[in-house]
């Protein structure tokens, strides 16, 4: 017995063959970077008034405060080995000011290289092992019971293969609390306000 396709069923077998699952196309080198959140929760539940100035015990503490109020991520990036890439990161979250030295200041919050000036305040941090760099994401020229949105892009290198580390360290086991309930828009838990600070990391191109 023989079996014929029709026209149209035909057409729906060619086409399926040719159109990929979206797992199958090919990534950006900058995928396993996208989308990379800092969070320092507070112990407990928001207060519906807080005190203006307050701060938080850390969620993340798991045993002395000075020595495990801190995490750190590390991804590698793809492309291939021995190129560079011109990636540009915007930052969004809702963080306190931390001071630093040594290195250069970009922008209103952004600072490459250096080391930290404050044993207290939350640093937030990336690390990048080729070419050799590390980025501070929340400077300030002085520090305080303050808190504050930040959103802004800025350009770094990253050769494929590499390796990018993120750190946070919150030095003391307390952190300003988000006492103002400042939300970003269109990053959870928005359109309610984050119990804590977050900064999220979200690549916008790769050269």
């Amino acid at each position: 017995m023989k079996f014929t396709l029709s026209s149209t069923i035909a057409s729906v077998i060619i086409l399926s063959l040719f159109a990929l699952p979206a797992s199958a196309e090919k990534k950006s080198p900058a995928a396993s970077i996208d989308g990379y959140r800092f969070e320092f929760p507070c112990v407990g539940d928001l207060p519906k008034n807080p005190r203006n100035g307050a701060d938080c015990a850390s969620a993340i503490v798991k045993g002395d405060p000075f020595k495990t109020d801190n995490f750190t991520s590390v991804e590698t990036f793809g492309g291939e080995k021995g190129k560079t890439y011109k990636v540009t990161l915007r930052f969004r979250g809702v963080v306190e000011p931390m001071m630093y030295k040594g290195g250069k200041r970009v922008g209103e919050y952004f600072m490459i290289g250096g080391e930290k000036n404050n044993g207290t305040y939350n640093v937030y941090q990336i690390s990048v092992s080729s070419p050799k760099a590390h980025y501070f994401l929340n400077r300030q020229d002085k520090v305080g019971h303050k808190i504050f949105t930040i959103d802004y892009t800025q350009t770094i290198e990253i050769e494929g293969g590499a390796t990018v580390t993120f750190h946070g360290n919150g030095q003391n086991g307390k952190l300003i609390s988000n006492f103002k309930n400042l939300v970003v828009k269109d990053l959870e838990p928005a359109p309610k306000p984050f119990h804590g600070q977050f900064l999220q990391v979200d690549v916008v191109e790769v050269k």
